[in-house]
């Protein structure tokens, strides 16, 4: 089914009134992108959170709307929705299904991180070197690879961003140390799951995922379910969340969010546990840090690329 696209470029202030009027007017999706990333690894933020802001001072707005929508008339609701902005630079475009949701898995490979884990699509076939350790671990659970089957679909999370990376690497280095053997794991902001899967394959006896877009609980239970380990996989909006400790937290969202939730994500880690932050960018950790540290000891910071990932070890 065809769908269309509309895309507008604005401002960092302008981004949250143009964004509530294509909700307004029924968008399927907004995303946000760097107006001037020509690199090859540019990243869109999918729908961002209440209180997440964008990483750019220029954006291109993009909107999916159903195929059948009349671009003419999109304009007139667009502009009564809010009379305030400028519509005049909006662009349209119909595209298929497979562009905005399915393309990119074509180009998506087996990705390894850590000693253990596999990230590897949903159709590909296992990787020589991941086969390999498998036939090597026997029936020993501690060497067995941890490989995940993902088709995330439309939620953020496939491996190939340096914070999910960083993530990914932080519960290798739990699970080799033992420190998620039969533990209860909490993915705070989980997209596709990613990080939960993960945890799951590496020993976890159950893991929860939390995540305010409704599109990103379904994506977790769907991979979940064909991971094998839906019975030990439970998603919840934030209003619903079941209030509980973990012995290990893991938040990949952004620096702005993780400051705003210091006091949520603190009392969520049970005292001794162990927490990773996520999605901040070089030059913002100091400040998460000094949230932070008020709950926290042997606060760690690791580097991939332009992102940081803080760990640490909640205070009793």
């Amino acid at each position: 089914m065809p769908f269309l696209e509309l895309s507008l470029p604005c401002t960092e202030a302008q981004q949250p009134r143009y964004e509530r009027a294509l909700e307004d007017v029924g968008a399927l999706a907004v995303t946000l992108a760097d107006a001037h990333a020509d690199a090859p690894d540019e990243q869109a933020i999918f729908e961002p959170g209440v209180g997440e802001q964008p990483l750019w001072n220029e954006l291109v707005l993009t909107a999916l709307f159903e195929g059948d929508t009349n671009s003419t008339l999109l304009l007139y609701a667009l502009s009564a929705a809010d009379e305030g902005l400028d519509w005049s630079r909006a662009t349209f475009r119909e595209v298929e299904d497979q562009d905005w949701e399915r393309a990119w898995m074509d180009q998506y490979e087996p990705l390894h991180f850590g000693e253990r884990t596999w990230i590897v699509p949903w159709d590909a076939e296992l990787p020589e070197e991941a086969q390999q350790q498998l036939d090597a671990a026997g029936n020993d659970a501690a060497r067995t690879p941890a490989i995940v089957r993902l088709d995330p679909g439309l939620a953020f999370g496939s491996g190939t961003h340096p914070t999910t990376a960083l993530c990914l690497q932080w519960l290798d280095g739990l699970a080799n140390e033992g420190a998620l053997r039969d533990a209860r794991v909490l993915d705070f902001g989980c997209g596709s799951g990613i990080l939960a899967l993960a945890a799951l394959k590496l020993g976890a006896a159950q893991a929860v995922g939390v995540d305010n877009d409704p599109q990103a609980l379904t994506a977790t239970h769907d991979n979940a379910e064909r991971n094998g380990v839906g019975p030990r996989m439970a998603v919840y909006l934030p209003q619903d969340e079941p209030v509980a400790t973990y012995p290990v937290v893991v938040a990949n969202i952004l620096a702005v969010a993780l400051i705003a939730l210091v006091d949520t994500l603190a009392a969520r880690v049970a005292p001794g546990g162990s927490i990773a932050l996520s999605g901040i960018l070089a030059g913002q950790e100091d400040e998460v840090l000094a949230a932070y540290a008020a709950h926290f000891d042997n606060l760690k910071v690791e580097r991939l690329e332009d992102w940081i990932r803080i760990s640490g070890v909640r205070r009793a």
